[in-house]
């Protein structure tokens, strides 16, 4: 049978993280944690399972997500999150590979993600597919703060895995709220950086157009309040970037 590696990021996962780990046991063959510097017991969980844990100070995903894989035994890597859990059908799926083989080299999977316990299945939240378990001999992550991915040859195809990745984004609009700061400051500085000009009204623009793509373009009406609530979180995502990003700009001249 092949042997997989897992690979885990966390930062104060206590709540979430077991249930994670719970979805692994007898799919992985060894699971790396890459923490933050918890100050919870997430480290204390994740010994319990018996997880290799390395501490690392947190310099954007990519290089996170990367540095955690470095550290893999096995050649085939499966990435999941603290707050991801592994659907019964993706677990039978990944079963399926070890026994007959791998026939690919890079696997996508759909996420299904929750807001607040509501699975979502519109604005742009589902099917969500991402690349996930790869051979990291001809994949690998590229090393960007956010939206990171991982990368392969135009060669490579990957194939599509039967069954979800649960992502469970947090259980109360304020947990979402602080999750959109955190990524909007990262996105600001990736922004800043680019040799582009933002003028006064970018970011309600790209507010404005975030707002609309997630509520019309891919169906938030459709989810009721949850889906109005997501379309406005998308909307204040894009102004805080953007606005932080104008201000880095200027502070720079």
């Amino acid at each position: 049978m092949k042997k997989i590696s897992a690979t885990i990021l966390a930062f104060n996962e206590e709540k979430r993280i077991g249930a994670c780990l719970e979805s692994l046991r007898g799919i992985t063959d060894e699971i790396i944690v890459v923490d933050s510097g918890s100050t919870d017991r997430t480290v204390d969980i994740c010994s319990r399972y018996g997880c290799r844990i390395s501490v690392r100070k947190f310099d954007g995903f990519g290089a996170q997500r990367q540095y955690a894989t470095s550290l893999t035994t096995h050649q085939y890597v499966l990435s999941i999150d603290a707050d991801e859990v592994l659907s019964p059908a993706l677990q039978e799926s990944i079963l399926r590979l070890k026994e007959e083989g791998f026939s690919h080299r890079v696997y996508s999977v759909a996420r299904l993600n929750f807001y607040c316990g509501f699975p979502v299945r519109h604005c742009g939240w589902y099917p969500d597919r991402q690349i996930r378990l790869f051979d990291k001999r001809y994949a690998n992550w590229n090393l960007r703060d956010v939206s990171e991915a991982v990368i392969f040859r135009d060669s490579v195809r990957p194939a599509l895995l039967d069954g979800d990745i649960l992502h469970y984004r947090c259980d109360t609009p304020q947990q979402y709220e602080a999750v959109i700061n955190s990524h909007a400051k990262m996105k600001a500085k990736v922004l800043a950086a680019k040799d582009e000009e933002i003028g006064f009204l970018s970011p309600f623009l790209h507010g404005m157009k975030a707002f609309l793509k997630t509520f019309v373009n891919c169906g938030g009406i459709f989810e009721g309040k949850v889906g109005r609530e997501i379309s406005r979180q998308s909307y204040r995502a894009e102004l805080l970037a953007y606005t932080a990003a104008r201000k880095i700009k200027k502070s720079s001249c």
